[in-house]
Parts: C-alpha cells; sequence; structure tokens
C-alpha cells in the first residue's frame, strides 16, 4: 500500500496535475517534478508531448500496462469512428475503471484489488478480472459479503467525486448499471486529458 501511494505521489507531481483529484495529493503542497530539486521546464518538441499525454492518460488508469495500454489503441482505431473517442470509451468500459467511478473504491488502485480479491459481481456472477470489459446493459454489484466493508462504505461516502451520467448507482444496494459508451466530454477526470496526442503518438 505505502509503495502505491509513493507512486501516486510521484506521479501527480510528474505530471504537474491532481490526476485523480485527491485533495490531498502532494501536488496541491509541492508543485515540483520528483527529483532532488526538481525537474526544469523545458519546451517539449511534438514527440514529447504525445509521450506525455499518453503517460499521462495511461496513469490515471491506474498505470495500465504499455502492453495492454496499445492493444486498446488498436482496437480504438479498428472501430468505426473518432479513434480518441473510440479509445476513451474502452478505457472507461474496464471494470476496474467502472468500480471506481461508482464509488465502491476509493482509488482506482484500490479498485482493482477490490476486483483481484472477488468483491464483485458482474450480473450476478463473479468477474475478478479488472480488464474485463463491461457491456452497456451490465450491471456492476458488490458481493453481498462485501457489503460492510468499511473502506467501501467510506468511499461511497465520500464527497469529493460525483458519479458520471453513464452509470446508474444505487448506492444502498450497491449495484451500478453500465448505461451507455461515454465520450471524452463525458468523463469527469480531474486533470486536463489529451487523447487526441494519444492517438498522434501510437500513429507516428
Amino acid at each position: 500500500m505505502k509503495s502505491i501511494v509513493n507512486a501516486k505521489k510521484k506521479a501527480t507531481r510528474r505530471y504537474g496535475a491532481n490526476i485523480w483529484g485527491d485533495a490531498n495529493a502532494s501536488f496541491n503542497k509541492r508543485e515540483t517534478a520528483p527529483g532532488q530539486h526538481g525537474a526544469r521546464k523545458k519546451k517539449m518538441t511534438d514527440y514529447g508531448q504525445q509521450l506525455y499525454a499518453k503517460q499521462k492518460l495511461k496513469t490515471s488508469y491506474g498505470n495500465i500496462s504499455e502492453k495492454q495500454f496499445s492493444k486498446y489503441y488498436d482496437e480504438a482505431i479498428r472501430r468505426k469512428g473518432d479513434a480518441a473517442e473510440n479509445l476513451i470509451g474502452l478505457l472507461e468500459s474496464r471494470l476496474d475503471n467502472l468500480v471506481y467511478r461508482a464509488k465502491f473504491a476509493s482509488t482506482v488502485f484500490a479498485a482493482r484489488q477490490f476486483v483481484n480479491h472477488n468483491h464483485i459481481l458482474v450480473n450476478g456472477k463473479r468477474v475478478n478480472i479488472p480488464s474485463y470489459m463491461v457491456k452497456v446493459g451490465d450491471v456492476i454489484e458488490v458481493k453481498e459479503k462485501s457489503k460492510q466493508n468499511p473502506l467501501v462504505v467510506a468511499a461511497l461516502e465520500s464527497t469529493n467525486r460525483d458519479f458520471p451520467g453513464y452509470l446508474e448507482v444505487d448506492s444502498k444496494k450497491m449495484t451500478a448499471k453500465f448505461t451507455f459508451i461515454p465520450k471524452f466530454a463525458d468523463v469527469p477526470y480531474a486533470c486536463e486529458m489529451e487523447p487526441n496526442l494519444v492517438i498522434e503518438y501510437y500513429s507516428r
């Protein structure tokens, strides 16, 4: 847990933004990059901006592996429509992300562990794969034995985040229905994201 907290602090400072909207984020207190004196700001090349956007977006979803993230890009350009919008739709459809968005966990990292440890059901069936792709109409639910978990209760009671429009959440029953695949504008990112630059990065 301590390693996750430290990694989050470094990431927040590295990208110069409060990526997860954490009120206690180190960036709120120290607006410098990691390192003894903080990195000096330099004008980035186009490639540098694209790489930065890719790493920032990837980090916001809990440091998804590069291999998996590039697969999402491949699927995004395979589908019809805007590739950047497709990419966001795929990332938001991840089970661990939706568990986080539904406030069943306080962070996307905690959501991933929660799914791994068999606390989540999808349409009444146990699913313990964080990258599981939730479909429109699917219902995510906290397992009955886990509904009294103090971490879940605390996350739901938190006022730091609101439920996004693409989830119908019943906090008492601890269920969330995925109603539609969101567009970029629908997603409540805590800081600026640039998925178009991510597509440019992989399209080089």
